[in-house]
């Protein structure tokens, strides 16, 4: 006889439990959401750069689609440690044929990853529905107003480099506030935002691992959390292994992370990921419809 089923003790609450983007549904908390890179520059740190080849983007995003990805994020500018910064011009040179093509290709919603106020404006009136801000706004002041303006989603970010490390929930904890004071200020709502501790972003290995730790301490904002930990070099220090030999690794991150309340994990091998939350959604979130095999 089996025992009675005990919910899971890591329930989380939600400001606003479903959000709509692109006319694609995002129930938080009832399952974990697949955000799949497509890196339009030459000089990724995870080796899967495509460069400026409009056609090899958009045959990505149909394969990620089809592997069951439910948005799509496109950068143009590495974030790796110690990249060159772009100027906009250059940066919109790169994304602007891989966007249009994508956005041809695919019905998902579509993010950018851009911290450029102009090359933001510019991917939502080319067909992008969300700004992934690797700064949280506090970059720029512009920012804020234009993903207002347009009526986009935001993934806002903590970014952790430049700053001195006192205590890392605190930290992101400071960064969310003022990230979402100046999203209030600019009329952003809230339904609108998702928050990502930014791993990988100023933090040591060692640090970085207690941000999955202590994902919980984050719930309090009541917004949805992605968790980016694809192929990072932490997983690197961990298995010392190249960028190439990091998919059990990742896979480790995306799982814990999930069970600690990621709502998105942005990962590069979208079919692997697909398959790890969707076992880590039955454990975690007692969420199992059972597919035979393929």
């Amino acid at each position: 006889m089996s025992a009675p089923h005990t919910p899971w003790p890591l329930a989380r609450h939600y400001r606003t439990p479903v959000t709509t983007i692109r006319g694609r549904t995002f129930a938080w908390g009832t399952r974990t959401y697949i955000m799949g890179i497509i890196n339009v520059t030459p000089d990724s740190f995870s080796g899967d750069g495509i460069g400026e080849n409009p056609q090899a983007a958009a045959a990505l995003a149909t394969r990620f689609q089809a592997e069951g990805a439910d948005i799509i994020d496109l950068g143009a500018e590495s974030s790796r440690p110690g990249a060159e910064e772009l100027h906009p011009a250059e940066e919109l040179r790169r994304l602007l044929p891989c966007l249009r093509a994508v956005r041809a290709a695919t019905d998902l919603p579509l993010s950018v990853d851009t911290y450029h106020p102009t090359v933001a404006e510019a991917a939502l009136a080319n067909g992008a529905d969300c700004i992934n801000d690797i700064w949280g706004l506090r970059r720029d002041p512009d920012m804020a107003a234009i993903v207002a303006r347009a009526g986009a989603h935001l993934v806002a970010m903590h970014n952790q480099r430049g700053r001195p490390v006192h205590d890392v929930a605190t930290d992101i904890s400071a960064g969310f506030e003022a990230t979402l004071t100046i999203a209030a200020q600019a009329h952003i709502p809230p339904e609108r935002i998702i928050l990502d501790p930014g791993f990988g972003f100023g933090w040591t290995p060692e640090q970085n691992l207690e941000i999955l730790r202590r994902l919980p301490e984050l719930w309090k904002y009541q917004l949805p959390l992605l968790i980016g930990t694809s192929r990072k070099s932490t997983i690197g220090y961990i298995l010392d292994a190249p960028v190439n030999e990091r998919l059990e690794g990742t896979a480790a991150t995306v799982a814990f992370g999930i069970a600690a309340g990621a709502d998105i994990v942005r990962v590069h091998d979208v079919r692997a990921m697909v398959r790890v939350a969707r076992v880590t959604d039955a454990i975690a979130r007692a969420n199992w419809r059972h597919q035979p095999p393929q």
